[in-house]
């Protein structure tokens, strides 16, 4: 029975309904912030057996649920994409990136035949607000790599990053303080806006987690002033590269590292069974990626060492600021009846950011002049606003233990993310419980209309709207054990898989693109394909995943194969 529902059921059963003076009230509605992280590995928080010090984010968990079985869409805007509409990212508008080709499934922002869960929770009278990265719309770029570069180092203005009209303040959202582009210098960060009002200076003790997270406790102690309910997205920057972190952070973390990689992965691996959140039965730990150098033998322990010091250091930071806005909560009155969900919108990165060099999204110096180093040969330490810098494959593959892969592919390292919910009036499973509910990013839209009671639309500001096909999450708060999404699917620059029940079909990104075959329910971690031993399953999955294509626009034209 819904909740807005209850006290009417109530009133009739106890023979009230002639008496509406006497009916009993509604319950409230609860508020509903969703923090989503950037980039964060699944085993980076310590309430995912990690080391590094995240104690509000444990203490959501350890008084809320954990789901196991959690899935994104292996990439930043696609899985905000995702997140913000109910919809399979292709559908939304964001097969690849921000980029728009002009093709159903790859325009490079949110579409309008889409409603976001800002525009869905206005209609139910929910406030509504986000601070931090947006990365759903075109990204208006420059006539030069000059003009672009001058305009990245803050040598010059423009009024816009992206269209007007893609911005979160005309998709939704009434306030909106963050960055509209993906990538950030953490000191400085280029495309940040209040609303729609480009900010053209920052003081000089500035650091954008700290400000992402202060911003959004200044929005709760508004809102809190009010009757009405609200909705807060906060979009963590956090810890996607460049690595740049505080030194105080920095320094809790300057030996912890030193082990290695093979003594970190083993330590996780080991408090993730303790705890309970994996079966080592069904998930084993997988040889190392690219194993063949040892830490014994790695020439720049001293340098990867730091880079790991310094993902940890932006997690704790990040972790610092939730803790700020759950006491904002707590001290407002506002926390029992706040649903706060956090995960992450993919998997930890192996990128090596310093092979990018400047342009596009990146500066190539300070605005003071400073020339930024892009640590190709790991010359310059990670850590300063002078350095571009990332954690790489082999910490990446450590940071999504137990399991394989990264960012951007569909292998569970990619696509599976860590995911908490949190809400004491709501939530009446067992505190500290797991749940291997089968969710998705794109889950979210559901559940927020069922606790709001909102309607999701059939047609918004005169566009026809696909139905969503995410699954509420609210049947899981109560603790059952459902199994959640029969299918699912992803595509992602040619990286693809396809799950049914606990069968999953999955291809790389590169010019490998044959199907292997896993049983998650004996091996979660990808381990032992048996596509050779099961043609006809491997033949079925294959035949759902094409037809989820061709429905849900991931070829760019009709009849074409990517």
């Amino acid at each position: 029975m819904s909740v807005l529902l209850a006290g009417t059921a109530i009133a009739i059963l106890l023979g009230w309904k002639n008496k509406p003076e006497t009916t009993l009230p509604q319950p409230k509605r609860p508020n509903i912030i969703v923090i989503l992280a950037d980039d964060l590995g699944f085993s980076d928080l310590g309430c995912y057996g990690g080391e590094i010090k995240t104690p509000n984010l444990d203490y959501l968990a350890q008084n809320g649920l954990r789901y196991t079985q959690f899935y994104n869409t292996s990439r930043c805007c696609p899985s905000r994409a995702s997140l913000l509409t109910g919809l399979y990212n292709h559908q939304a508008g964001i097969g690849k990136m921000t980029e728009a080709e002009n093709e159903p499934g790859y325009y490079g922002h949110i579409t309008q035949n889409t409603v976001t869960l800002a525009e869905v929770l206005k209609t139910a009278g929910y406030h509504t607000a986000m601070t931090g990265k947006w990365h759903v719309s075109n990204t208006n770029v420059q006539k030069t790599p000059q003009e672009q570069l001058d305009w990245l180092n803050h040598r010059t203005t423009h009024e816009t990053f992206s269209p007007l009209e893609q911005y979160p303040t005309s998709r939704g959202f009434d306030k909106f303080f963050g960055t509209l582009w993906g990538v950030i210098d953490f000191y400085d960060p280029f495309s940040l806006v209040s609303g729609t009002q480009p900010i053209t200076s920052v003081p000089k003790d500035y650091y954008h987690t700290d400000a992402i997270n202060d911003t959004a406790v200044a929005y709760i102690r508004e809102f809190a002033k009010t009757k009405q309910p609200f909705f807060l997205y906060v979009a963590e920057n956090a810890p996607h590269w460049p690595l740049q972190a505080e030194p105080k952070d920095i320094a809790k973390y300057k030996d912890t590292y030193k082990v290695g990689w093979e003594a970190i992965r083993k330590a996780r691996y080991e408090k993730m069974v303790k705890m309970g959140l994996i079966d080592p039965r069904q998930t084993k730990l997988p040889q190392r990626w690219n194993d063949k150098l040892t830490w014994a033998n790695n020439p720049d322990t001293a340098w990867d060492a730091l880079a790991m010091a310094v993902h940890a250091a932006m997690i704790d930071r990040m972790d610092q600021g939730i803790g700020r806005i759950i006491n904002t909560l707590r001290a407002t009155g506002q926390l029992d009846n706040t649903l706060i969900v956090f995960l992450s919108d993919n998997g930890a990165s192996s990128e090596n950011a310093a092979n990018y060099g400047p342009g596009f999204d990146r500066s190539g110096e300070t605005r003071d002049g400073r020339k930024i180093i892009f640590a190709t040969k790991k010359e310059a330490p990670p850590g300063p606003q002078t350095t571009y810098a990332s954690i790489g494959q082999r910490w990446a593959n450590v940071s999504n233990t137990p399991y394989q892969y990264w960012k951007a592919e569909s292998w569970e390292g990619g696509v599976h993310t860590p995911m908490i919910a949190y809400w004491p009036k709501g939530i009446t499973a067992p505190k500290g419980s797991f749940n291997s509910h089968v969710g998705h990013v794109m889950d979210f839209m559901s559940t927020v209309v069922e606790l709001s009671g909102a309607t999701y639309p059939a047609t918004y500001k005169g566009h026809t709207i696909p139905a969503t096909t995410g699954l509420s999450l609210v049947p899981s708060f109560s603790g059952q054990q459902n199994k959640g999404h029969q299918t699912l699917f992803n595509e992602h620059f040619g990286a693809r898989y396809a799950r049914e029940g606990d069968w999953k079909l999955v291809s790389g990104s590169g010019r490998d693109s044959t199907w292997r075959l896993f049983n998650l329910a004996a091996d979660h971690t990808e381990t032992v394909d048996l596509a050779v031993q099961y043609p006809d399953k491997v033949k079925h999955i294959d035949s759902l995943w094409r037809q989820w294509a061709n429905t849900h626009n991931v070829f760019p034209k009709p009849g074409s194969r990517k």
